[in-house]
C-alpha cells in the first residue's frame, strides 16, 4: 500500500502554488492481488488484532492498520469474544485471523473512466459506485463542512467500497490521470455542500439495468424484520423469496444504558421513500453519527428509519444501529430493487403516494 505521507497538507505548505491532484494522490493504492479483501473498518487506531487462531484467547500476530486490506481466504467458526454470543465468525487471512464484524468484504476493481459525463434531462451527471477498497478525496470548496470531515484528518477523507455518489464533472491532469468531481447534491440539498475530487478509476457508473425492478408483477409484497433474530425476510404472498441477516437498533448505548430511542420501531410501516444514495446524520455530542453517500436506502418510518446499505461494519446478526435496519450492500440493493415504489436511475429518488409502498412489519416475538 502506498504511503499516505504525501497526501496531507503539511508538505504542501512550503509551496505557494496550488498543487495539482496528481501530486496529492499519485495513483490508486496498490492493494493485494486477491479476489476478495478484508478491509479494517475500526476507526480507532491500533485496536484490531490479527490472531494466530480464531479466538480472542489466541496470541496476537500484529495489530491491523486503519483501512488496511488483507486477502480474504474464507470465513471460519471460532470463539466469540466475551459478550458477543451472536457472532462467532472469523476471517482467515494469510497473516492470521480477524474477527469478522470488524472487516468489510471488498473487491479491488479499477475502472476505465467514461469518455464524457452524460447529460440527462438537461443536467450533466451520473450515479457511480466505488469498486475499490477505498479512494482518497480532495475537497474542492474548503473549509470542510460535514462533521465527519472535521472528526478525522484530511488523509482519512475517503470513500469506501460499495458507496454510491453523484459525479457531475471530470478533469485530466498533465500526467493523464482522470478525476471525477463527486458530491451528494443532485439538486436535492443533501449533505452539507462539500464537493470533492477523486480518481475516476475508483468508480463504476451505475446503470439503469442494474436497478431495474425485481419481480415487478408479483402481488402482495411485504417484509418482516425480526429484531430478536436480527433477520429480514421478503414475502410475495405467503412465499418467502429472500432472506438475510441484518443489524437493527441497539438496546444499549455506548455506556451500557438503555437506549430506547435507538430501537427499530416495532409495528407495521410503509416504505414511503427510496433513494439511491443519501447523507445520514443524527444524535448528540459523544453519540452522534454522520455518514455520506449511504446507498440503496428505503425509508419506512419518519424521516430517518430505513433499510440501507452498510459498509462501516460486518456485524449482521447483531443489533448495533441507531434505529435503522443495516444490511450488506448486496442485500440492501436487492431489497431496494424488489420493493415499491420503484426507482429510476434519474433522479434516483422517489416518494410513494397514498401509502402504496411495500409494507415492512417489524416484529419482536416472545419466542
Amino acid at each position: 500500500m502506498k504511503s499516505l505521507s504525501g497526501l496531507g497538507g503539511i508538505a504542501l505548505l512550503a509551496n505557494s502554488r496550488k498543487p495539482n491532484l496528481a501530486e496529492k494522490f499519485s495513483y490508486l493504492y496498490d492493494f493485494a492481488d486477491a479476489e476478495y479483501l478484508a478491509r479494517n473498518t475500526v476507526t480507532l487506531p491500533n485496536t484490531l488484532p490479527i490472531r494466530s487462531r480464531p479466538s480472542t484467547d489466541a496470541s496476537t500476530v500484529r495489530i491491523m492498520d486503519q483501512d488496511e486490506c488483507l486477502p480474504w481466504n474464507r470465513v471460519v467458526i471460532g470463539s466469540a469474544p466475551l459478550g458477543r454470543t451472536s457472532n462467532d465468525r472469523w476471517v482467515e487471512t494469510p497473516d492470521g485471523y480477524i474477527y469478522l464484524p470488524s472487516v468489510q468484504k471488498v473487491r479491488n476493481i479499477p475502472n476505465t473512466p467514461v469518455s464524457e459525463i452524460p447529460v440527462v434531462g438537461g443536467s450533466q451527471g451520473m450515479w457511480a459506485e466505488v469498486t475499490v477498497p477505498f479512494v482518497q478525496l480532495e475537497i474542492e470548496n474548503p473549509p470542510a463542512r460535514a462533521p465527519w470531515l472535521n472528526d478525522v484528518t484530511s488523509d482519512r477523507w475517503r470513500m469506501y467500497y460499495s458507496q454510491v455518489v453523484w459525479v457531475d464533472q471530470m478533469r485530466v491532469d498533465e500526467n493523464g490521470v482522470v478525476y471525477y468531481r463527486v458530491n451528494e447534491d443532485y439538486g436535492h440539498g443533501y449533505g452539507y455542500g462539500d464537493i470533492f475530487w477523486a480518481e475516476a478509476a475508483a468508480f463504476r457508473p451505475v446503470t439503469e439495468e442494474e436497478i431495474a425492478p425485481i419481480h415487478p408483477d408479483a402481488q402482495d409484497k411485504s417484509i418482516i424484520v425480526n429484531v430478536n433474530q436480527q433477520t429480514l425476510s421478503c414475502y410475495e404472498g405467503s412465499s418467502e423469496v429472500y432472506f438475510c441477516q441484518v443489524s437493527t437498533g441497539r438496546k444499549l448505548d455506548d455506556y451500557g444504558m438503555p437506549a430506547d430511542e435507538w430501537a427499530t420501531p416495532v409495528g407495521d410501516h410503509w416504505i414511503w421513500r427510496k433513494t439511491i444514495s443519501i447523507h445520514m446524520a443524527g444524535g448528540g455530542t459523544g453519540a452522534g453519527w454522520d455518514t455520506m453517500a449511504i446507498p440503496w436506502t428505503s425509508l419506512f418510518v419518519g424521516t430517518g428509519v430505513a433499510i440501507h446499505s452498510t459498509f462501516w461494519h460486518n456485524d449482521f446478526g447483531s443489533a448495533r444501529s441507531h434505529g435503522c435496519v443495516n444490511a450488506s450492500p448486496e442485500d440492501s440493493k436487492w431489497i431496494f430493487r424488489w420493493t415499491t415504489p420503484y426507482v429510476g436511475l434519474y433522479p434516483g429518488d422517489v416518494t410513494a403516494q397514498d401509502y402504496s409502498g411495500t409494507m415492512v412489519h417489524v416484529i419482536e416475538p416472545l419466542y
